[in-house]
C-alpha cells in the first residue's frame, strides 16, 4: 500500500519536471525573448534577484488575505447559526448570498477603491465577499443534514437548543464547514491579488502590474510561482489542522 501511495505522489512531480525541462529547451532552441516567454532558469534568477522585494509585497497580500479570511469565517459562522435557527432569515438572505456571487470581483473592486482608498481595507472586503459564500453555504448544508433521529433523541433527553447545537449539530456540521473553508482558501489570495491589480500601494498584485508594465515577464512569472507555493501551503495547513480537529472521523475511517 505504501509503495502505491509513493508512486502516486511521484507522477505529478515527474510531470512538473518534464514540463519545466521541455519549456527550457523550447525557449533556448527558438531564442524566445524573455519579454515574450521567459525560461524557467530566467524565472529562477528573477526570483533570486528580487526575492526580498517579492517577499515584502507578498507579506502585504498575505495580511489582506488572512484578515479577510478570518472575518469571513466569523461572519459565515454567525449567519449560518441564524439561518439554521430562524427560517425567515434563511429565506431572506439565501437568495442574496447567491446573487452576490454573480458580481465579478474585477467589476466591484474599483468601486471599493473609490470608497475606501488604495489601502488594504478594500482588498480585505473583497476577500471577505469571495470567501464568505462557500463557508456559510457549507455550514448551513451541514446543519441541515443531521439525522432527525438524533434530534429527537436529544429532545427526549430535554436538551436545550444550545446543548443540542454544541453537542450534536456543531460536531456533525464541522466536517462540512472545513470543506467550505478549504474551498474559500483557494479564493482568498487570488481575490486579494486581483484587487491589487486594479489599484493599490503595495502587494504582490501591485508588483506584478509594475513588472508587466516594464515587460519583465520573468518577474511576473516569479510572482505567480510565489503565489502558487503560498496557496498550496495554506491549503495543506488548513487540511492538516482540519484532520486534527476531526480526528475522531479519520480514526473511524481507519477502523
Amino acid at each position: 500500500m505504501k509503495k502505491s501511495i509513493n508512486t502516486d505522489k511521484l507522477y505529478p512531480v515527474l510531470s512538473i519536471i518534464t514540463i519545466i525541462f521541455l519549456w527550457q529547451i523550447i525557449v533556448d532552441l527558438n531564442n524566445i525573448p524573455k519579454y515574450i516567454l521567459p525560461s524557467p532558469k530566467g524565472i529562477a534568477l528573477a526570483l533570486k534577484d528580487d526575492f526580498h522585494l517579492i517577499i515584502t509585497h507578498t507579506k502585504v497580500t498575505l495580511y489582506e488575505s488572512f484578515v479577510g479570511f478570518i472575518f469571513s469565517i466569523i461572519l459565515a459562522f454567525l449567519l449560518a447559526i441564524l439561518m439554521d435557527s430562524f427560517t425567515i432569515i434563511k429565506k431572506s438572505f439565501y437568495p442574496l448570498l447567491v446573487i452576490s456571487q454573480t458580481i465579478p470581483t474585477i467589476a466591484i473592486a474599483p468601486i471599493f477603491i473609490i470608497w475606501f482608498g488604495f489601502g488594504t481595507l478594500p482588498k480585505i472586503i473583497m476577500v471577505i465577499m469571495a470567501c464568505f459564500f462557500p463557508i456559510v453555504i457549507s455550514l448551513v448544508d451541514g446543519l441541515e443534514k443531521i439525522d432527525n433521529d438524533y434530534l429527537r433523541l436529544f429532545k427526549t433527553m430535554n436538551a436545550s437548543k444550545l446543548q443540542t447545537f454544541y453537542h450534536l449539530k456543531l460536531p456533525y456540521a464541522i466536517v462540512h464547514l472545513l470543506s467550505g473553508i478549504k474551498i474559500a482558501a483557494t479564493y482568498m489570495i487570488m481575490t486579494a491579488v486581483v484587487s491589487e491589480w486594479l489599484g493599490g500601494e503595495s502587494g504582490i498584485g501591485v508588483y506584478m502590474v509594475r513588472a508587466k508594465n516594464a515587460y519583465a515577464l520573468d518577474k511576473v512569472f516569479a510572482s505567480i510561482l510565489v503565489i502558487m507555493v503560498v496557496s498550496i501551503l495554506t491549503i495543506y495547513i488548513i487540511d492538516f489542522l482540519g484532520n486534527k480537529l476531526i480526528h475522531w472521523k479519520t480514526k473511524k475511517k481507519g477502523v
